[in-house]
């Protein structure tokens, strides 16, 4: 494997910690100087017909800078209603396609598959998740994902909810779900292969620290990126750094937090957007179930400009106090977003 990425993963995990872990939350002031310096290194980006789009790590492959969230698609009461917002999305320029094998047990990839028919598959990078733990279970969920998604490949495939500080021992252990994951590339089922979290950064810079030392580069990584996390258990400060510096495509979610951020009346839907925007993100997943959500999109990247310090700083200090107990970030807090711990089956 790498030496020097070995090294460096274990150098910048152990600073990072000790920098940041002690505490929970970071003081205003250096949250807004992390930031700033985050901010400085964004992808390269180019801005075509209403959307703008930036590069997913060292794959090569150029994203659009909003990706349509696969769990609210599948939430929508009008199965038509949803695959025609989904293609409204992609005729304006959304190519980032989120899912998983769980959303809406199931439904949410059904749908999604029904959309993508008629051309429209070839216009989009196609990502999902499976939850299994094992090689069969995951083996399983793959086929299940690409059988609902009409596809022959998915282009980006991620662990889902590495939550836990043994999810990546079980994931990389012999007959682990990363086993199930290379042979699917080797098939030609999947091309890229990520993983995603919410829970804690800790367990994060765990999974890429046991990837490095099986030798093992990820090609994307999504967590929570938002105003209320630069204060809180930050993923932004702690793993983002990493992630730039190995070129790993950084998938933004928990924008809004789902609703929770929006309800703490700190800062508007377009504000939360060019926040996530403005750091170091190749997409920003956000969830897209009315017209007028996806109108909100579209508008926050027409008017998107990278936030300087003053505007960064502006915004956390307005978040500071309501995200000091996380108690907006429920997904870091409580078990309300944790669909493996209610289902624990799924994991295999």
């Amino acid at each position: 494997m790498d030496i020097s990425r070995r090294k460096f993963l274990k150098g910048a995990s152990g600073t990072l910690a000790l920098g940041f872990a002690g505490s929970a939350v970071l003081p205003l002031a250096a949250a807004t100087e992390q930031t700033s310096k985050l901010t400085a290194s964004p992808p390269e980006e180019q801005r075509r017909g209403e959307m703008i789009f930036r590069l997913l790590g060292r794959t090569g492959e150029w994203v659009s800078l909003i990706g349509l969230g696969g769990y609210h698609i599948g939430k929508q009461a009008d199965e038509n209603e949803s695959i025609r917002l989904i293609r409204s999305a992609i005729d304006r320029g959304i190519s980032f396609m989120d899912n998983c094998w769980d959303y809406n047990r199931g439904e949410s990839e059904v749908r999604m598959g029904k959309a993508l028919r008629d051309g429209y598959r070839q216009k989009v990078l196609l990502m999902t998740k499976v939850d299994g733990r094992t090689k069969q279970t995951a083996g399983q969920q793959i086929d299940d994902s690409l059988r609902r998604l009409q596809t022959d490949r998915i282009d980006l495939l991620q662990h889902h909810e590495v939550i836990r500080l043994d999810d990546p021992d079980r994931i990389f252990a012999d007959g682990g779900a990363q086993e199930a994951f290379l042979e699917a590339r080797k098939a030609g089922k999947i091309r890229y292969i990520g993983f995603t979290g919410h829970k804690d950064p800790v367990v994060h810079l765990r999974m890429l620290q046991i990837a490095a030392d099986h030798g093992f580069h990820f090609d994307s990584v999504q967590m929570p990126l938002n105003v209320m996390d630069a204060h809180f258990r930050s993923f932004q400060h702690q793993v983002a750094a990493i992630l730039v510096k190995e070129r790993i495509g950084i998938l933004g979610m928990k924008t809004f937090g789902d609703h929770f951020i929006l309800e703490s009346k700190t800062v508007t839907p377009i504000e939360a957007l060019h926040y996530s925007m403005s750091l170091p993100t190749s997409v920003v997943i956000t969830g897209i179930d009315r017209p007028e959500i996806l109108d909100q999109a579209f508008e926050a990247v027409r008017t998107y400009r990278r936030l300087n310090a003053t505007q960064i700083g502006d915004l956390l200090a307005r978040t500071s106090t309501a995200a000091g107990t996380g108690r907006f970030e429920l997904y870091k807090t409580g078990t309300h977003f944790d669909g493996t711990i209610k289902n624990p089956v799924w994991l295999g």
